[in-house]
C-alpha cells in the first residue's frame, strides 16, 4: 500500500480491508467454535508467516533449549506456556516478578509437550521443573492429558465441571461450565457460584498427582496456573519447593 501511494504521490489516508474468501465456512472446520470464535477464521501473528515444524523437530528444539539452560548450571528449570496477548503477558510478567525474576531468558518454552519435556529432563539429570501456564492449557493435565494440543485432546470443561462437583458445587453450576466455550467463561461461572477457590484446589491437587505420576517422582515438579481474567489462580503443592 505504501509503494502504491508513493507511486501516485498520494499523501492521504488509506483504508485497508483484510478478508479471507469463504472464511466463515472454513472457520467452522477449525477449533475456533469451541473457543467461542465465530463468523470467520483467526488470523494469528504479526507477520502472517507460518513456519511449519514436524513433531520430531519440535521435540528436538525443546531438547536443545533445555540442554542450553542445563549446561549453564540451571539444575531447576522455569518453564512457561504463555500466549502473546498483551493481557496474558502482563499476568505472566507479574508471576515472574512474584517468583523473583523478570527475565524471559530464564525460562524455557515447552509448547504443548509436558510429557516429553519431563522425560528429557530426567534423562539430562535436571533436578526439577516449575511450570507456569494459562489454565486453558494446564487444566488438561488434571485429567492426565500431557500433550495439551487441541488436536490431541480437549477436556477443559469436563475437568473443571467434575472438579467443581468434587468441591461441592451444585449440579447446575457444573452444567453451565460444560456449556462454556472458554476457561475464562468457566471461571466467571465458578466465581458467580463462589466455587473458584475450592475447584482450583481440586484441579491443582490432580495436576500435582499426574506430574508426579509421569516422572515416577524422580524429579521435583510443580506448577503455577493463571488466567487472563483472574490472574494468579494457584499453585500445586510442590511448586513452593
Amino acid at each position: 500500500a505504501t509503494e502504491i501511494a508513493e507511486k501516485y504521490d498520494y499523501e492521504g489516508g488509506l483504508k485497508i480491508i483484510i478478508s479471507v474468501p469463504e472464511g466463515v465456512e472454513i472457520g467452522k472446520k477449525t477449533f475456533n467454535p469451541r473457543l467461542g470464535i465465530v463468523g470467520g477464521i483467526s488470523i494469528l501473528g504479526t507477520s502472517g508467516i507460518v513456519e511449519p515444524m514436524s513433531e520430531a523437530a519440535l521435540v528436538q528444539s525443546i531438547r536443545v533449549e533445555m540442554k542450553q539452560h542445563f549446561s549453564q548450571g540451571e539444575e531447576y528449570l522455569l518453564v512457561l506456556k504463555v500466549q502473546t496477548e498483551d493481557q496474558d503477558l502482563v499476568r505472566f510478567y507479574s508471576i515472574l516478578t512474584y517468583l523473583g525474576t523478570n527475565h524471559v531468558q530464564d525460562c524455557v518454552d515447552f509448547a504443548q509437550r509436558f510429557h516429553e519435556m519431563i522425560d528429557m529432563a530426567i534423562d539430562m539429570g535436571v533436578k526439577g521443573i516449575l511450570f507456569i501456564a494459562h489454565i486453558g492449557k494446564f487444566v488438561k493435565v488434571a485429567a492426565g492429558i500431557m500433550n495439551t494440543h487441541s488436536h490431541s485432546a480437549d477436556a477443559r470443561m469436563e475437568v473443571l465441571a467434575s472438579n467443581a462437583i468434587r468441591a461441592g458445587a451444585p449440579l447446575e453450576c457444573a452444567k453451565e461450565i460444560l456449556n462454556a466455550s472458554t476457561t475464562d467463561e468457566a471461571l466467571d461461572i465458578l466465581n458467580r457460584y463462589q466455587m473458584t477457590q475450592g475447584t482450583m484446589k481440586e484441579v491443582l491437587d490432580r495436576i500435582q498427582f499426574y506430574l508426579n505420576h509421569r516422572s515416577y517422582e524422580q524429579i521435583l515438579l510443580g506448577a503455577v496456573v493463571f488466567s487472563n481474567t483472574c490472574g494468579y489462580l494457584g499453585q500445586t503443592a510442590d511448586a513452593a519447593k
